[in-house]
């Protein structure tokens, strides 16, 4: 990911002038649960990340939906078409881990820290201004998570 010591004036100027539109969440809708060793955790990520052959993220309306991933993927088979230029992907050519946990979260069930592993996990384009249109998408994508009894998120925002 980019620092802001590393963009030109113009560009860190222009981030920098998005910080007072972001939205303000005055409610803390997080409720209680089960212990963590009972949890079945799925991971939403930011990334732009999709399985080889799917549609890639676009720009505009396009950029807001989600795409799916099966629990089983193998990270040969995970793609990332984020949009943004100032994206450094090297991270994720590494080690997909880096924005898609899933065998560390795979270790941590079989450890017993957690209590299960989603079969679905979900990935946005994280380039998308303002945040709030995200929220059609977040409630179906909120639905998807119920049904899978998902009761536990790992947010990776990228």
């Amino acid at each position: 990911m980019v620092r802001l010591a590393d963009l030109s004036d113009a560009d860190r100027d222009n981030m920098l002038k998005k910080v007072p539109t972001l939205p303000r969440f005055d409610a803390r809708p997080f409720v209680r649960g089960p212990a963590l060793e009972k949890r079945r955790v799925a991971i939403v990520s930011t990334a732009g990340l999709h399985i080889r052959g799917d549609k890639p993220f676009g720009s505009g309306n396009a950029a807001m939906d989600y795409r799916v991933i099966p629990g089983y993927i193998e990270a040969s088979e995970l793609v990332m078409s984020h949009m943004s230029v100032n994206f450094d992907r090297s991270g994720f050519q590494e080690d997909w881990n880096v924005v898609f946990p899933l065998d560390r979260l795979n270790e941590l069930a079989k450890e017993g820290v957690i209590g299960s592993v989603a079969e679905y996990h979900y990935s946005f384009m994280g380039a998308v201004s303002p945040v709030t249109n995200y929220e059609p998408k977040a409630n179906e994508l909120a639905a998807h998570l119920l049904n899978d009894k998902v009761d536990a998120v790992l947010l990776t925002p990228v």
